[in-house]
């Protein structure tokens, strides 16, 4: 049995795929425009209902890459994590809750929680009970 591989969009093509959907072209010619099935095209319009989704963007309440470096240096020279968070502005559970999240005390990397954090606030999340 032959199992197709699956069809992936870079940034641009869906960009394209949605601005074209929008002046109302059809899924047939915006497949052919892409050497793609239309089936595909309607696989990506159809979550959303045909509308495009926004892009997105982080909570202003998160913390930033800069924040986040900020944490590994302060570990990196021994410093207690009420004292970071009052050089940040932010309470000290934050910076505790951040830490244990994110590998502890000896093994917090700060890009690679950014990337997690990132990763963890993706919506629509599976329901408590699918998983």
């Amino acid at each position: 049995m032959v199992y197709r591989t699956r069809i992936k969009y870079t940034a641009a093509q869906r960009a394209e795929i949605w601005d074209r959907w929008r002046r109302g072209e059809s899924l047939n010619s915006i497949g052919r425009l892409f050497d793609r099935p239309s089936s595909s095209v309607f696989n990506m319009l159809a979550p959303s209902g045909g509308i495009r989704p926004p892009p997105r963007q982080r909570s202003r309440l998160a913390l930033t890459l800069a924040e986040r470096e900020e944490i590994s240096r302060g570990l990196v020279r021994d410093l207690s994590l009420r004292t970071i968070a009052s050089r940040l502005g932010r309470a000290p559970s934050t910076i505790s809750r951040e830490v244990n999240r994110n590998g502890g005390l000896l093994h917090y990397r700060a890009s690679r929680a950014d990337q997690t954090a990132w990763d963890r606030a993706h919506r629509p999340k599976p329901c408590k009970l699918a998983s």
